[in-house]
């Protein structure tokens, strides 16, 4: 079968508790050729934060991680952000306008690798489980400081949201719209498969290859991206999906549907949202 590039747009990877570069190698030998490395949760890091310079430590981490797998032969693009659980955390310790300044603060630090080219996008979003409105509202609040810098640097912002629906689609596009940032510059990570939902607002849904996500999408176009979410948790071996699963997905649908959806989903999609180039 001739190669084409499988693209993971999510994924984690722990270089100190995980399994680290075996991991890249397992994606790798399965087919996989890019990766979106995204930052992982500061306190799973061991990072607890205090102040928004903190943060850095975790950027700067995510930054050497990619560097240490595009070495491995994974084309590998840093997501740089904060975890939107750490408001909870942030706001029992400081106050819930403390919080939000520190996450804003973050944030800032993050933009500034996008701008000097060492990063590619940001993630942000809000819990995605039921919390009292005044956590919505500064997890809202945040989010909306990130599209304005996004907006700004003219980058993608993946989103850790409550499931993807009609509902949660249009609140992010309304904050989204108000922020100035094109929909074209939002993700929906970990997304269900409403990929006519989200396109009709300008979103992109990133989809985990578990079960029949995939080829449910896939009636619908070819509109998304994949993704694992491996989170490189030893204490939770293979979660959220394991880093093969992307490729030996993509590789079993091709023999159904051919390449050239694929294609799309791994090449020309990443390289036109991202701006980057996808090659093999």
């Amino acid at each position: 079968m001739p190669e084409i590039p499988i693209t993971d747009n999510h994924m984690h990877i722990d270089i100190v508790r995980g399994r680290g570069l075996d991991a890249v190698r397992d994606f790798k030998n399965a087919g996989g050729t890019h990766v979106f490395l995204v930052t992982l949760p500061s306190r799973h890091l061991g990072v607890f934060v205090k102040k928004s310079e903190d943060y850095d430590l975790v950027f700067r981490q995510t930054i050497n991680i990619a560097e240490k797998m595009t070495a491995e032969g994974v084309k590998t693009f840093p997501v740089l952000g904060i975890h939107p659980v750490d408001i909870l955390y942030l706001s029992e310790e400081n106050g819930i306008g403390k919080a939000v300044e520190i996450m804003r603060g973050g944030f800032d630090l993050a933009a500034s690798y996008v701008q000097k080219g060492e990063a590619v996008a940001l993630k942000s979003g809000r819990p995605h489980f039921p919390v009292p409105d005044d956590i919505l509202n500064a997890s809202n609040d945040v989010m909306s400081h990130v599209f304005g810098l996004a907006k700004d640097l003219k980058c993608v912002v993946q989103l850790h949201v409550e499931d993807m629906t009609a509902d949660s689609l249009k609140s992010i596009f309304g904050i989204a719209e108000k922020a100035g940032i094109p929909a074209e510059k939002v993700m929906n990570h970990h997304a269900t498969p409403l990929v006519d939902e989200a396109g009709s607002y300008g979103i992109w849904p990133s989809i985990p290859a578990a079960k029949d996500n995939i080829e449910n999408a896939l009636k619908q176009g070819t509109r998304f991206l994949m993704e694992t979410d491996y989170v490189d948790d030893p204490d939770k071996p293979g979660f959220v999906l394991g880093p093969k699963t992307v490729p030996k997905k993509t590789k079993k649908l091709i023999e159904i549907y051919g390449e050239e959806p694929f294609w799309k989903i791994h090449q020309e999609n990443p390289s036109r949202i991202y701006d980057v180039d996808i090659e093999i």
